[in-house]
């Protein structure tokens, strides 16, 4: 088989990345994406890579501002010519799954979400950057209309579906009228080691995009100044999230991987206040025999158990943090038992289960056309 790996955008190194490192692995292939950054795929194993990218990489400022383009999303993932490949593998959480292929290739969509600012984030979007009226908003409903009639027609060009966890299974039912295959995304759980002994601190990472809700866990723990947080990552709600921060919470910015492990592996604790699909990072700080403190919707009821790696809070606001965190403390958690919990995510397990998974759908396929 001559395989097509197709992913968003690469402009830095996420969970989906991940995902798409170990995809690359198991089917070493060529790689499409709208847009790359060079900068940020320094030191990975991207760097090396060859990445082919579309008309927007050409785009002023497009690496930083890309998705000021996101009117232009569907046409330039449908420029890709891919019909010289037997099988496309689209890594999607946004506009991957709607290249163009044709029927007697392959498409198997490993699905993050269904396009979050078109669906199930729309309103929240338009609140949030202040496009609820006025004729930027008027333009902005217009194009989001266009990317939700897009995205639900292009779902179809996907044979087969593949999800994160449950949560996003359901909702490819919901939005797509398509069953899905659940299969968890893989954590490098020996690069993130056990340590037991934990110090006096609690962390959070996260890119500061508005869902992820890293403004809400600084402002709980601005009202907890004998509490110490740490906060590690960047994006567009910095300044936000920095006004809000108090003496006791420390802001890291961006910082390379082992900077996020060492933070990780000594917390007493990792608090995560998306309501997420997955979220590799809860999993990560498992990894480290660290508990978590998360927000009891979507992913997280997947990858943390109630009491025994962490616990859950009932709402996305500054008191049910702070009464989750209250609650934390009253409790004892076993690292070793945590470590454990996260060994069921390994790499090497995602990696054969998703070969066994083409393997199976493929030849499905090409069954199906000979008959």
């Amino acid at each position: 088989m001559k395989v097509a790996l197709i992913h968003d955008w690469l402009t830095t190194v996420g969970g989906a990345e991940k995902v798409l490192e170990s995809l690359a692995k198991t089917f070493p292939s060529d790689l499409y994406t709208l847009v790359k950054d060079t900068k940020k795929l320094r030191g990975t194993p991207f760097e090396g890579m060859q990445v082919k990218t579309s008309f927007i990489q050409k785009l002023p400022r497009a690496r930083k501002k890309y998705r000021s383009y996101l009117p232009f999303f569907p046409i330039a993932i449908e420029q890709f010519d891919l019909s010289g490949y037997d099988l496309v593998i689209s890594s999607s959480h946004s506009i991957a799954k709607g290249v163009l292929t044709h029927a007697d290739q392959m498409h198997i969509c490993y699905c993050h979400t269904p396009m979050r600012y078109a669906w199930d984030l729309y309103q929240q979007y338009l609140r949030e950057s202040e496009l609820k009226s006025g004729l930027k908003g008027v333009v902005a409903k217009f194009f989001l209309h266009y990317l939700r009639m897009w995205d639900a027609h292009s779902s179809s060009r996907v044979n087969a579906y593949v999800a994160n966890s449950n949560y996003v299974a359901r909702r490819i039912k919901n939005l797509y009228q398509k069953e899905a295959q659940v299969l968890y995304p893989p954590v490098d759980v020996d690069y993130f080691n056990l340590v037991e002994k934990k110090e006096n601190y609690y962390v959070t990472a996260s890119r500061f995009v508005p869902y992820k809700k890293i403004d809400l866990i600084v402002e709980a723990f601005g009202k907890m100044p004998d509490k110490k947080l740490v906060v590690i990552g960047e994006g567009p709600d910095y300044e936000k999230i920095k006004e809000k921060a108090k003496k006791n919470v420390e802001l890291l910015g961006y910082q390379r991987d082992e900077v996020l492990r060492t933070h990780l592996q000594n917390a007493k604790g990792f608090v995560f206040a998306a309501l997420e699909d997955f979220g590799i990072l809860p999993v990560e700080a498992q990894a480290c025999g660290t508990p978590v403190i998360a927000y009891g919707k979507g992913g997280a009821l997947e990858t943390v158990l109630q009491n025994r790696s962490g616990l859950f809070f009932p709402e996305q606001t500054v008191s049910s943090i702070i009464e989750a965190v209250q609650a934390f403390e009253e409790r004892e958690f076993d690292p070793k038992l945590i470590r454990k919990h996260a060994e069921n995510f390994r790499e090497e397990h995602f990696r054969i289960k998703f070969k066994a998974l083409v393997d199976e759908k493929y030849n499905e396929f090409k069954n199906q056309a000979v008959r």
